[in-house]
Order: structure tokens, then C-alpha cells, then sequence
């Protein structure tokens, strides 16, 4: 019997009622189906009729919404307690590379314009720059800022600023930078979602990746992130967030530039503590240079 095609036509039947817990919490997460169906690239009829989340969606699934797998399916990936609990640091870290993240590949909505109003700091430069991204959020000027979004990144022809590793480092697309993404992400086991048109070298889809290791996301060492940061992130994020910063058709993403520009400053300097890690992305440019 093909058990995919009963459980197809079970969802169906029954609809609504038979989500189970951790689909539940996923839809709950970022505030419906037609959010989720949005954040994933899939037709929202498609995820109406999930009774779970399906399997090969788990980890998709999880990065856009922060619910963590053991949770949205248990009975593939039953939580461990022995793993200890992130520490304060590492998950305000994961939830700043995964803000930034999101600003860049998607437009903010309403509900997200809302969430960053809540942002609060401190005397520090990266809290000044949270409370000014926070005062810039400016909800009813979504539209505003949707078309900052569009003219920066997209535009007619091309956007203002090309936010790829191979544009920053050669000057051109889909170069070596891109090739390294790809190896890498491979090794780790890692994919682009059905929804994601952009190449692996999107800061943005970098910023995804190190938000996924720092909170042990993925199945790597802890020391992964340190080699990620300095192979794909370290050589040209802050450029670029530097040029976001005063970028004509910028006013809200000036704000995610100068909030980019100051983490990422925080953990170049907190990763150069590391005198390891540099010669550790030597040794794996090496390994694979024979191979591109």
C-alpha cells in the first residue's frame, strides 16, 4: 500500500483538525498558514492539507520559523538532554544573524515592522544601533520601506547593491566565492529551500547558515561556525554593510546597515581571539582547490 498517497487523502478528509502539536506551533510561530506557506515558497494549498510537518521540510521548516526540529517532528529528531541549553550570548547572537538575515532576503511586513519596534538597547554601539533600527520601523510606512527593499536589492535591470559574496570578492557572479559556498554547504549537509531563487553566496543565506550553527542547527562541530564566518562572512560582510549604510535609496535600511555593520565588526573581533581558525580555512581552501 502507498502509505503517502493514504496519508494524502486523509489530509484531505479531515482538514483543519488533525494538525499535530508541532505543526501547530510552527503555523503559531510566525502567524498563519499563508505566512508560512510565504516564508517556505510554497502554494498555500499545499500546506493547508499537512497533518505534520513532511519530512524533507523539517529543516526548512525550522529556519524560517525558529521552532526547533525535535519539536515539529519528534519522532525524527527526539530531543537530546544532553545537549546543553544555549547560553544567553549564543542565542541572542543566532537571533541577530537571523534578523538580519531575514531583512535582506525578504520584504518586512507589517507583523515584522511590529516585532522590531519592541527592539530595545543599551550605551553600546550595537544597542544604539538596535534602538535606531527599532525607531526606523515605521509600520505604517511599510510600503516605503517594501520599495527600499525593492530599488536596493532587485530593481529594474539590477538593484543598487549586489549583496553576493562573488560580487564583493571578483567584481563578478557566480565566481570562486560561490563554488566555496557550495562546497561547504554540502559538507554540512545543508540546502536552499524550493523558495529560495537567490545563489548560495546571498549574505543573507550566509547570515541564515551561521544563525542555524550557532544554535546547533545542523550536525557540526562547534568550531564549524568559526571556519564558516571566516571563509564566507569576514572577507567582505562588513563592506557591504558599510555601502547598505549609505545607500542612497536607503532610509530604514541605512538602519540595517549600520546594526550589520557593528555585529559584524563584534564577531571579527571576538572570532580573531581564535589564532586557529584562519589557518583552519587555509587548510580547507587547500583541500579543495584541486576539486573546483
Amino acid at each position: 500500500m502507498n502509505h503517502s498517497s493514504l496519508e494524502d487523502g486523509k489530509s484531505r478528509k479531515l482538514g483543519f483538525g488533525m494538525r499535530d502539536a508541532g505543526l501547530q506551533e510552527a503555523i503559531r510561530a510566525v502567524g498563519g498558514i499563508s505566512a508560512l506557506s510565504r516564508l517556505l515558497g510554497i502554494a498555500q494549498p499545499s500546506v493547508s492539507i499537512w497533518t505534520r510537518v513532511p519530512a524533507e521540510r523539517v529543516i526548512a521548516v525550522e529556519n524560517v520559523t525558529s521552532v526547533p526540529r525535535h519539536i515539529l517532528r519528534p519522532d525524527l529528531y527526539p530531543d537530546s538532554c544532553d545537549a546543553p541549553p544555549l547560553d544567553a550570548i549564543d542565542e541572542a547572537r543566532s537571533r541577530l544573524y537571523l534578523l538580519l538575515s531575514h531583512l535582506l532576503l525578504k520584504v518586512p511586513d507589517e507583523r515584522v515592522l511590529i516585532d522590531l519596534r519592541r527592539l530595545q538597547g543599551d550605551d553600546s554601539a550595537l544597542g544604539q544601533a538596535l534602538m535606531a533600527l527599532a525607531d526606523a520601523a515605521d509600520v505604517p510606512g511599510a510600503d516605503r520601506i517594501a520599495r527600499e527593499h525593492f530599488d536596493l536589492f532587485i530593481g529594474v535591470g539590477r538593484g543598487e547593491l549586489l549583496p553576493y559574496a562573488s560580487y564583493y570578492l571578483t567584481g563578478f557572479l557566480y565566481e570562486r566565492p560561490l563554488v566555496r559556498v557550495r562546497q561547504d554547504m554540502r559538507r554540512l549537509g545543508v540546502e536552499r529551500s524550493e523558495g529560495m531563487s537567490e545563489p548560495e553566496d546571498h549574505l543573507g543565506f550566509l547570515l541564515e547558515t551561521m544563525a542555524g550553527l550557532i544554535a546547533r542547527r545542523f550536525a557540526a562541530e562547534v568550531t564549524e561556525q568559526n571556519r564558516f564566518f571566516a571563509r564566507h562572512i569576514e572577507p567582505w560582510a562588513e563592506r557591504f554593510f558599510a555601502d547598505l549604510a549609505k545607500a542612497d535609496a536607503a532610509n530604514f535600511y541605512r538602519k540595517v546597515g549600520a546594526l550589520g555593520l557593528e555585529f559584524i565588526r563584534i564577531e571579527r573581533e571576538a572570532f580573531d581571539l581564535d589564532p586557529d581558525v584562519t589557518e583552519l580555512s587555509d587548510a580547507i581552501d587547500a583541500s579543495q582547490g584541486a576539486s573546483a
